[in-house]
């Protein structure tokens, strides 16, 4: 299936579609962007002063895989922003923007406020919605819901190794 042979919501041709896609993807890079530019300073010199458990990734890898699942939620934001499900597309949407300003907004919470336990508060709250956006999406696209499931296990690790931070400092 191709992206103009989704189900269609003002369907005014194919450029139209590709602009949906580019700003629904665009949409969620940004969630990520913004707050990792704000809180660059305390990324580089509070979190590396954190005792890490032994399953931390190298600081590396969080550019790339960040990059890779909001790419996966801005396809699976458009999939069911296309679609024509009325209130369950409205409420699968709402869930996305809660759990999309959450996940801005651990970023600011864990590192720009230097609160693991405030970070740990809102990941957990994150993953919640994040599951909730997931079974939203599935039953409108089950495309859609397959793009998230890596982003909901990466939650779900990074709420693990979120926790192991609090304990061990």
């Amino acid at each position: 299936m191709t992206l103009t042979e989704t189900p269609k919501r003002g369907d005014s041709g194919g450029n139209t579609h590709w602009a949906a896609l580019v700003a629904s993807v665009l949409a969620c890079e940004l969630a990520g962007i913004v707050p990792s530019i704000l809180t660059a300073d305390e990324v580089a010199t509070w979190y590396p002063t954190l005792v890490k458990p032994a399953f931390t990734p190298p600081s590396w890898v969080f550019g790339p895989v960040w990059t890779a699942l909001y790419l996966l939620m801005g396809v699976a934001l458009y999939l069911v922003w296309r679609s024509d499900r009325g209130r369950a597309r409205r409420t699968a949407l709402a869930l996305f923007g809660v759990q999309l300003g959450l996940n801005a907004a651990w970023t600011l919470v864990f590192f720009g406020s230097q609160a693991i336990v405030g970070g740990l508060v809102v990941i957990v709250a994150l993953l919640v919605l994040v599951a909730a956006t997931v079974a939203a999406f599935a039953r409108i696209d089950r495309r859609a819901a397959a793009l998230l499931v890596p982003y909901l296990l990466w939650v779900g690790f990074a709420t693990a190794l979120n926790y192991e931070l609090w304990r061990l400092n």
